[in-house]
């Protein structure tokens, strides 16, 4: 299948690593022009470099931090300068620290809101003016499956996400008719560093090693299996494209089965 992506502009953010890369490796993969940004300037340029030699898409970097008050108007910036506009917007953070309700306290509320959250939506409006004019745009945000089912000791991670739900839903029905999809991605267990670091704080939370807690999560799901960075990326990717144009205001689950919620 032709994406029909070849020689298109994306921004994929927090891709330095994980699931931010599968995707911007994807995008690069079908002939697009993909805007790494992350906070380890070696990495992303390393990346590049591997992206580059494929000969397919082109890639660049720059360096963000969503944390900061002028990271939109910074990225805005880099995407004029290194792109020139912009066609596919891919919005991804890390995630917040594990813990319970009762561990939400709110100036972990407030600064993680800052960057899952409003930093999301301000870039995203900030660009939607000129994907309106085009009459072309793809804007893909990375969440969780815990949006759709709450994970244990993830209650902030549930909260923040589940925000840009009904911010993506409204977001879909306002743009359709400019051309534009907005449509969330949601990763059950793909093997990636986050994931390591969930284990293993769960691990020293319920007393048991990383394997006895690895093994009972991978027994959850249908698929038998930890999902992979490359099977994500290439979802997201179709999810971009030209022939998912009529693919908008849609959950995508990447899980192996897991939820189990309908």
């Amino acid at each position: 299948m032709d994406f029909g992506i070849s020689g298109k502009r994306a921004l994929v953010l927090a891709s330095s690593r994980g699931l931010g890369l599968g995707i911007a490796k994807a995008l690069a993969a079908e002939g697009a022009h993909v805007l790494l940004c992350g906070r380890s300037g070696e990495t992303l340029a390393e990346n590049c470099r591997v992206i580059n030699a494929e000969g397919k898409g082109k890639a660049d970097w720059v360096w963000a931090d969503l944390g900061e008050e002028d990271a939109v108007t910074n990225l805005v910036k880099a995407v004029h300068d290194k792109l020139g506009g912009l066609d596919i917007l891919v919005n991804n953070t890390g995630g917040p620290t594990p813990g319970t309700s009762e561990d939400m306290s709110a100036e972990k509320l407030e600064s993680f809101f800052q960057t899952m959250v409003l930093r999301v939506i301000t870039l995203t409006n900030a660009f939607l003016p000129a994907m309106k004019a085009q009459g072309f745009g793809r804007i893909l945000t990375v969440a969780s499956s815990g949006v759709i089912e709450p994970i244990a000791n993830l209650a902030l991670s549930n909260t923040l996400r589940g925000a840009l739900v009904g911010w993506n839903k409204t977001l879909a029905t306002e743009v359709a008719g400019f051309g534009i999809t907005a449509n969330m991605i949601l990763p059950g267990r793909i093997h990636t560093d986050r994931i390591d670091e969930l284990d293993g704080a769960n691990a020293k939370r319920q007393g048991k090693s990383l394997e006895e807690v690895r093994s009972a999560s991978i027994k959850t799901i249908p698929a038998g299996r930890l999902g992979t960075v490359e099977e994500f990326g290439a979802v997201g990717a179709f999810l971009c494209s030209g022939p998912a144009a009529y693919v908008t205001g849609s959950m995508i689950r990447v899980d192996g089965g897991a939820a189990r919620s309908l």
